[in-house]
């Protein structure tokens, strides 16, 4: 999943505490840490814009 931190916000990398996720998205793995954060509101999902469809006509 893609998230960032909310603005003013860095949050460590889980086994990285040294590297920080800021106002850029970075992908990361579902885990309980970053579900924390995101349940916590320092880390924000960042949802992809879908792809637009072509249609065969």
């Amino acid at each position: 999943m893609k998230v960032k931190a909310k603005d003013g916000v860095k949050v460590p990398l889980e086994y990285q505490p040294a590297a920080f996720i800021e106002q850029e998205p970075v992908e990361v793995e579902e885990s309980l840490y970053y579900r924390r954060r995101i349940a916590d509101g320092d880390l924000i999902v960042v949802k992809e814009p879908r792809k637009p469809v072509k249609s065969k006509e």
